[in-house]
């Protein structure tokens, strides 16, 4: 398999995992956690954690790789006041974050559909990189 077909196979693979938590199931599990942790296995007090120790204010921008549905990027940017660029592949994982971080970071959000090794943005425009249950 080629590189190309190889990326498409996995693109495919995590788009499957995200639309599996559409399920009745799913969604029982998110309310039943109290919607906090949207994805991944990072937990809030790690990253209330990682919002304390990233020394970021209002002022900067947080890059988030590998977001998801915008975890646990939402929670370091809402406690710091930051701006968040939040990168994933899967677009299904982008759209069902989409109304949450709107709701959370209002325009100090922007979700970028990539992988991170090549974004829209260039050199030295971050102060801050959170990555969190991602294998680069």
């Amino acid at each position: 398999m080629n590189d190309l077909a190889q990326q498409r196979t996995t693109i495919h693979s995590y788009e499957d995992r995200y639309l599996r938590f559409r399920t009745k199931a799913g969604f029982a599990f998110r309310s039943e956690i109290g919607g906090l942790i949207p994805n991944g296995w990072t937990t809030i007090e790690q990253a209330e954690w990682m919002a304390s120790v990233a020394a970021i204010s209002d002022d900067d921008l947080l890059l988030d790789i590998g977001a998801g549905r915008g975890w646990p990027g939402s929670l370091i940017a809402k406690e710091t006041g930051a701006r968040l660029v939040s990168v994933d592949v899967p677009l299904e994982a982008l759209r069902q974050g989409a109304k949450d971080l709107c709701e959370t970071l209002g325009p100090r959000v922007l979700q970028v559909c990539g992988d991170g090794r090549v974004l829209p943005i260039g050199d030295a425009h971050f102060s801050a990189v959170c990555q969190a249950d991602v294998l680069c």
